[in-house]
C-alpha cells in the first residue's frame, strides 16, 4: 500500500517483485512484505537503526533464498522521509556489518531499488530511478529500507490520452448500438482511472458528453419519420427508446464511474454522468414540442379507454410517467392536462348521471370511481398526482350535486332504512368540503317534517307515543351505523325532536302518561320486567324533549291513583322504578305527591291490620270485609263527592271505622270517596256461582235484583242515587259488555231513557271470578277536560308567582323585560295573551302598577 491518502492511477499487483543482484540471494517484494521468522535484535543493531530513523518504521524479516546453505535472518526497517508528494518511491536498502561498528567510513552500502521496475499497466511503463543489486551483502548483516519521494513526477507515455479515449470512445458506441465491447470492461475502468488521476478528467467528461448528445440527437429522427403512426405504436416506440437509452447510460456510467466519483462530484455545477443523460434525453427527445404532444396525448388517450371500461397496458403507462417523473416535467406536461380532462370528463359524468340514476346507484357509481382512480395512482400515476386527482373527483361527482342529491333520495333512503346506502352517503359526503353539513341540515329538516306528521295528525294520537318511540329507534340506529355516532348529529336529533314534539302543546304529555299507565297496569303480559324497564327508559327520553311537564304529572298522577286504588298496577318495583326516573330528570319537588301517594298506600296496609283487630273486638253481624284506604288530600288527585246511596250493612261498617280512626287520631276528618270503591260480590246462576268483581256504583245497580225481576233506568237511579252520566256508564258495561249478567230491553250498545233491565240468569263465563270493573279504568271526557283545566289553573298561579317574585327584586322593569324573565324562570310554554292576562290581574290586585310617566313599565307595590 501507498503511504499516503492518494489513489494510483496504476497500483502494481501482489506478485510483483523487485529483483536484487544474484550475488546478494535475497529477494525482495515491492509491496515490502515478507513471511520469515523474526529474530533478536542485539543491542548494537538497535543503536544505529535508533540513529538512523527517529519517525515511526515498520520492521520487515526476509526469509534467506534457498541457495544459501544456512538459514540467516536479516531484519530490514522502512523509513519515511517525508509524506509523499508525487507518485512513485525511491528505495534505499542500507547494509551494515555487525563486525565493523568501530569505523564510520565504510559503515554502509547503499542500494537503490525501483519500485515496479518493467511493469506494464494498460501502456503505462514505470521508469527505474536507481541500482537493482545489493553490494557487499554478507551473512548475518541487518538490512535497512528507507523511502523517499520520486525526484520527479512520472509522465504518461505519448499518445497514450488519445489511445485511450480512442478504445474508450468505441466501448461507448458499442454499448449505444448494442454491439459487443472489445476491451475488459476492468481495463475501460482503469483507463479511465488513469486518465483522472493525471488531470484529464475536464476534457474527458467534455468528450463523453459530446458522443452521448450525437447519439441521442439522431434518435430524434425515427420519431420525426413517423407523425402518422398510431398512438399506441408512438408509445412503445418512445418507452423502448427511453428504456434503451437508461440502459445505455447505467452501462456507460460504471466505465466512467471515477469520473462520476471524483471530478464531477467536486464540480458542483456539472450534472452526474445519468443527469447529463436525462438532461440530453429531455432536451433533445421529450422537449421536442411534436413528440411530447403526441406522447401526453397518447397517454391521456390509454386512460380515457381505461376509464371507459376497455383493457389496456398498464405496465407501458408506468413506465412512461415513470420516464415523465425522470425528466421532471410529469408536472407541467401532463399532470396539468391530466386533471384538466378529469375534471371535464366528470363534470360531464356527474350531470348525465345525476337525470339517468337513483340516488343510490349513484352513490355506489361514485365509490367505484373514486376507488378506480386511487388505484390508478398506485399502479402508474405518481403520488403527488393522488390529492388534487381525488380532489377533482369529489368535486364533480359530489361537491357540484350535494343538495341535488339529499332532495332526490335522503328521504327515500331513511324512510326504507336503507342503512348501507346511508352509510355510504355519509362516507362519501364527509370527504367533501362542507358535505357533512349539508346533510346535518337536510337530516334536521326530515326528522321535523316526520315527526310532525306523527304529533300534529289528531287522528294518530292512539298510535302517536309508540310511533314516536320506533321513529327515535331508528333514528338512534342510523347515527350510531351511519353517522358513526357523530356528535353534531345527535345534537340536531335531539333539537329536532325538542321542536317538532311541541307543535301541539300539552297533547303528547297527556298521551305520553296515558302511554305509561297502559304499560304499567295489571293485565298486561307483552313484556317482561326487563323489556318493560328498557321500554321505560325509552319513554323517559321522549318526555325530555316536552316543555308541559306538568300536564304530564297530572295526567300521570290521576292514572298512578286509580292504579293503586283499584289494585291494578302490574308491578310495584316498575312503578317505583318509574318514580327513581322521574325524580332524578325533574328533581324531588316534582315526585314528591307521587312518593306520598305510595306512602299512604302503605301506612292504609298497617291501618287496616289494626282494624282488623278491632273489628275482632266486636260483635257485628254479616260477613262482609271492608278494606279502607286513607289518602292524604294533598297528595292525591282532586275528586269531586258524589252521594250515593249505600246499603244498611255498609254504611254500618262505614261508622265502626270512622269511630276507629278518629279515636286513634283525633283532630281529622274523614271524606268518603265512593267513585273509587270496589267490591267482591258473591252471584248464583243457572249454571252455577261465579264472583263478580265489580265497582261500588256496578255494587247497587246488581243488588237491586236481589229485590225485584225488572227495573226501568229511572228507577235504578231514584234508588242508587248515582249521577245520570255515570250511571248510564256502569249500566252500558254491565249489559252491553263482554260480560253481560244484565239484560237490556231493547237491545242495543247504548243506553237510553226507557230502556228496562233485568238479571241475566243464563249468563255463561269459563272463569269462577270475573272483572267487569274495568269501567273504572277508563277515563271520561269530563275528567280529562277537569285535568286539563286543572293544569291550566296552577299555571296561572305558578306565573303569577314568578312575576311577583321578579318585580320585587326588581322595583321597577320594562314590560319587554319582564316578559323575557318570566319566560326564562318558567317551565312550560305560555302565550304572549295569557301573561298579559296575568299582569293586568296583578296590577288590579295591586300586586304592582304602571309607572304614570311611562305605561310600558311597572313598579312593584311593597
Amino acid at each position: 500500500m501507498f503511504p499516503t491518502g492518494l489513489s494510483s492511477p496504476n497500483p502494481p499487483p501482489p506478485s510483483q517483485e523487485v529483483r536484487p543482484a544474484a550475488s546478494d540471494g535475497i529477494n525482495s517484494s515491492s509491496n515490502i512484505s515478507s513471511t520469515s521468522k523474526k529474530r533478536k535484535i542485539n543491542s548494537s543493531e538497535r543503536e544505529e537503526f535508533e540513529s538512523i530513523s527517529s519517525s515511526p518504521s515498520k520492521s520487515i524479516d526476509n526469509s534467506p533464498s534457498s541457495g544459501s546453505s544456512t538459514s540467516h535472518h536479516v531484519q530490514k526497517k522502512l523509513r519515511f522521509e517525508d509524506s509523499v508528494d508525487f507518485i512513485g518511491l525511491d528505495v534505499k536498502m542500507a547494509e551494515e556489518s555487525s563486525s565493523s561498528s568501530s569505523t564510520s567510513s565504510n559503515k554502509n552500502k547503499n542500494l537503490f531499488l525501483a519500485a515496479g521496475v518493467g511493469h506494464h499497466a494498460n501502456g503505462l511503463t514505470k521508469t527505474s530511478t536507481g541500482s537493482t543489486s545489493f553490494s557487499n551483502s554478507k551473512p548475518g548483516a541487518a538490512k535497512k529500507l528507507v523511502i523517499k519521494n520520486f525526484k520527479e513526477k512520472p509522465k504518461l507515455p505519448e499518445n497514450y490520452t488519445d489511445e485511450t479515449w480512442q478504445k474508450l470512445k468505441e466501448a461507448v458506441e458499442a454499448i449505444q448500438n448494442s454491439t459487443s465491447i472489445k476491451y475488459n470492461l476492468e481495463e475501460l475502468y482503469q483507463a479511465v482511472e488513469n486518465l483522472c488521476s493525471h488531470k484529464i478528467s475536464a476534457k474527458l467528461y467534455k468528450q463523453l458528453r459530446v458522443v452521448c448528445e450525437d447519439h441521442i440527437k439522431a434518435q430524434i429522427h425515427q420519431f420525426r419519420e413517423y407523425p402518422l403512426l398510431d398512438s399506441v405504436l408512438f408509445l412503445k416506440k418512445i418507452d423502448k427508446c427511453w428504456q434503451d437509452h437508461c440502459r445505455q447510460m447505467i452501462m456507460i456510467r460504471s466505465i466512467f464511474l471515477f469520473l462520476d466519483r471524483t471530478y464531477v462530484l467536486q464540480n458542483s455545477m456539472l450534472p452526474s454522468i445519468w443527469d447529463m443523460g436525462l438532461e440530453l434525453f429531455r432536451f433533445y427527445i421529450i422537449s421536442d414540442q411534436k413528440v411530447q404532444n403526441k406522447t401526453i396525448d397518447g397517454i391521456l388517450l390509454l386512460i380515457e379507454r381505461e376509464r371507459s371500461g376497455e383493457a389496456i397496458g398498464r405496465s407501458l403507462l408506468r413506465s412512461l410517467l415513470s420516464m415523465l417523473s425522470d425528466l421532471q416535467i410529469y408536472q407541467d406536461s401532463f399532470e396539468q392536462r391530466f386533471l384538466e380532462e378529469t375534471n371535464r370528463l366528470y363534470a360531464a359524468e356527474g350531470q348525465r348521471l345525476m337525470q339517468e340514476h337513483e340516488v343510490p346507484d349513484y352513490l355506489h357509481h361514485v365509490s367505484k370511481r373514486l376507488e378506480e382512480e386511487a388505484d390508478r395512482v398506485i399502479t402508474y400515476l405518481d403520488q403527488s398526482t393522488q390529492k388534487p386527482l381525488i380532489a377533482t373527483v369529489e368535486k364533480q361527482l359530489l361537491g357540484e350535486h350535494l343538495t341535488a342529491t339529499l332532495q332526490k333520495g335522503l328521504n327515500h333512503l331513511l324512510d326504507e332504512n336503507r342503512i348501507q346506502d346511508m352509510s355510504l352517503l355519509y362516507q362519501l359526503f364527509s370527504r367533501v368540503r362542507g358535505g357533512v353539513q349539508v346533510l346535518l341540515q337536510h337530516w334536521i329538516e326530515y326528522i321535523k317534517a316526520f315527526g310532525s306528521t306523527i304529533v300534529i295528525n289528531p287522528e294518530k294520537d292512539k298510535t302517536m307515543v309508540q310511533e314516536l318511540l320506533d321513529f327515535k329507534d331508528k333514528v338512534d340506529h342510523i347515527i350510531d351505523i351511519c353517522f358513526l355516532k357523530n356528535e353534531k348529529f345527535v345534537n340536531a336529533m335531539k333539537e329536532a325532536f325538542e321542536t317538532f314534539i311541541n307543535k301541539r302543546p300539552n297533547k303528547p304529555a297527556e298521551l305520553i302518561a296515558k302511554y305509561v299507565d297502559s304499560k304499567l297496569r295489571a293485565g298486561n303480559k307483552e313484556a317482561t320486567d326487563e323489556e318493560l324497564e328498557k321500554m321505560l327508559d325509552k319513554i323517559m327520553i321522549i318526555f325530555r324533549f316536552i316543555y308541559g311537564k306538568d300536564v304530564f304529572e297530572a295526567f300521570y298522577k290521576k292514572d298512578l291513583a286509580k292504579r293503586l286504588l283499584v289494585g291494578k298496577s302490574a308491578s310495584v318495583d316498575a312503578e317505583k322504578s318509574m318514580l327513581s326516573k322521574l325524580k332524578h330528570e325533574c328533581g324531588a319537588a316534582f315526585t314528591s305527591k307521587l312518593e306520598g301517594m305510595f306512602k299512604d298506600m302503605e301506612l292504609s296496609k298497617d291501618i287496616m291490620v289494626q282494624f282488623k283487630q278491632y273489628m275482632q273486638c266486636q260483635n257485628v253481624p254479616g260477613n262482609i270485609e271492608l278494606t279502607v284506604n286513607i289518602l292524604t288530600m294533598g297528595y292525591w288527585p282532586t275528586y269531586v263527592p258524589m252521594e250515593v246511596h249505600l246499603p244498611a250493612e255498609m254504611v254500618k261498617l262505614q261508622e265502626i271505622f270512622k269511630t276507629f280512626y278518629l279515636g286513634k287520631h283525633s283532630g281529622r276528618k274523614l271524606q268518603w270517596q265512593s267513585t273509587l270503591g270496589h267490591c267482591v260480590l258473591k252471584a248464583e246462576f243457572k249454571e252455577g256461582k261465579k264472583e263478580l268483581q265489580v265497582s261500588l256504583f256496578q255494587t247497587l245497580v246488581l243488588l237491586m235484583f236481589n229485590e225485584g225481576e225488572e227495573f226501568s233506568l229511572e228507577e235504578i237511579k231514584l234508588a242508587t242515587g248515582i249521577e245520570d252520566g255515570e250511571l248510564r256508564r256502569t249500566l252500558q258495561s254491565l249489559a252491553c259488555g263482554k260480560a253481560r249478567v244484565i239484560s237490556k230491553t231493547p237491545k242495543s250498545k247504548d243506553v237510553e231513557d226507557g230502556d228496562k233491565f233485568t238479571c241475566n240468569d243464563d249468563f255463561k263465563h269459563k272463569l269462577f271470578r270475573i272483572k267487569i270493573n274495568q269501567i273504572q279504568m277508563k277515563e271520561t271526557v269530563e275528567e280529562q277536560a277537569s285535568t286539563t283545566e286543572r293544569v291550566f289553573q296552577d299555571r296561572q298561579y305558578q306565573i303569577d308567582a314568578a312575576i311577583v317574585r321578579i318585580m320585587k327584586m326588581r322595583k321597577t322593569l320594562s314590560h319587554n323585560l319582564l316578559v323575557s324573565e318570566v319566560y326564562n324562570q318558567l317551565k312550560f310554554p305560555v302565550k304572549p295573551a295569557d301573561l298579559k292576562k296575568r299582569i293586568e290581574s296583578l296590577i288590579d290586585r295591586d300586586y304592582m302598577e304602571r309607572d304614570k310617566e311611562n305605561p310600558n313599565q311597572y313598579n312593584y307595590v311593597a
